[in-house]
This record gives C-alpha cells, sequence and structure tokens, in this order.
C-alpha cells in the first residue's frame, strides 16, 4: 500500500491542503502557473502552506530567474510593491520599486475610499502587467499574504462597499481582473519576510 500524501495547493481554483491526488488534480488541471507539491505529512503539509511556496518548489528548467530554496535570502533583482492608505477606507496609494537601487518604476494614488489590501492587490496585477510587456519574468514581492491569495485566485475579495467616490477605484479592480483573466505569467510572486528582513523596500515609510 502506498504511503498516504497531503497536497498543498499554493496557487490553483482553490488554494488549499488536499487529502488525495484527485482532489488535488481538480485543483491545477488547466490552471495557468499552478503550484503545488506532495507532502508525507498533514504537519509538513501545513507548515508548507503558510510558507513561501518558492521555498519548497524549484524554478523551471530553462528560466532566467534564479530562486532561493530558503527564505533568508532576498534576491535583489526584483520588485517590490506596497500600498499606503490613510483611513479604513481611505486615501490609497500604491507603488512599485526596484529591489537593487530602489527606484520607483510605478506610483498611483491617491485614490479616494480605499484599502490597504485593494492596494496591494493592485500593485502585485500593474507590476505584472508592466513585466509581461517588457517580457521579464523578474519575482515579484508583497508584504500582504491576502493580496498574494487575491491575485493567485484572480478576484479581488475586498468587502468594501461601492460608491461613487471610489468608483474609479472600482474600475481599476475590474481592469486587474480582467488582466489575470486573460493573461498567463511567469514571475513568482514572493512574500517579503518583514520580521527578517525590515519594511518592504516599497513601503511609503509613514508608519
Amino acid at each position: 500500500m502506498a504511503p498516504k500524501k497531503f497536497y498543498v495547493v499554493w496557487q490553483g481554483l482553490k488554494p488549499g491542503i488536499y487529502a488525495s491526488w484527485e482532489e488535488c488534480k481538480v485543483q491545477v488541471t488547466g490552471f495557468e502557473n499552478a503550484r503545488y507539491k506532495s507532502f508525507s505529512s498533514l504537519k509538513e503539509a501545513e507548515k508548507a502552506f503558510h510558507e513561501n511556496p518558492w521555498k519548497h518548489l524549484k524554478a523551471k528548467k530553462g528560466k532566467s530567474v534564479s530562486l532561493p530554496l530558503s527564505s533568508d535570502t532576498i534576491i535583489s533583482e526584483s520588485v517590490a510593491v506596497d500600498a499606503a492608505c490613510s483611513g479604513n477606507p481611505g486615501l490609497l496609494e500604491y507603488r512599485g520599486v526596484c529591489v537593487a537601487d530602489k527606484r520607483e518604476v510605478f506610483h498611483v494614488g491617491p485614490l479616494e475610499e480605499g484599502t490597504n489590501n485593494i492596494g496591494e492587490f493592485l500593485a502585485i496585477v500593474h507590476a505584472l502587467a508592466l513585466l509581461k510587456k517588457h517580457q521579464q519574468p523578474t519575482p515579484i514581492y508583497s508584504d500582504s499574504v491576502n493580496a498574494i491569495k487575491w491575485v493567485a485566485n484572480k478576484k479581488c475579495n475586498t468587502k468594501l462597499e461601492r460608491s461613487e467616490r471610489n468608483k474609479p477605484l472600482f474600475e481599476l479592480i475590474a481592469r486587474a481582473e480582467l488582466w489575470l483573466q486573460h493573461h498567463s505569467y511567469q514571475n513568482p510572486i514572493l512574500k517579503w519576510e518583514t520580521k527578517n528582513w525590515g519594511e518592504i523596500p516599497a513601503d511609503f515609510g509613514r508608519k
């Protein structure tokens, strides 16, 4: 009898932990850039699910990006994104910077009646679209677990209510979701380890 395995799906139809390959297969088959791996125990799977997937996955053969297997290593040739929101909801800004030299590559806002999670989501998609345009498989760092999951699910899962004031923001959200639904990408989206590395380079410094 084959040993029991547990399957972690970081990026698929519904990220989570599955007790059989059949359940896992449903989540990843046909899903662009699905990220998943099997583990020999539930404890290992639960731990891995809450960690950076690239700590457990190897880069695909032929890719120019060298990914660390340890979350102790920062990839300098990468883009970091972050958002700042004065209030919840409040005036929202988001931006992306090159990690190597802290050069700002885009800055959007302020936008009325936004939330930090929305800004983080939009920032990741903005970076993906920009890098795709230039055909660069550069990794993207975000310190928002929620935003990373929203991008993986191709859906901004906000509970923010629509209003006339935040109509432009929801138009950006719709554009971002549409982009995710119609484009594939090779850029690893990595969790910035704030506890180990300090504030993300794209931080607005307003805390």
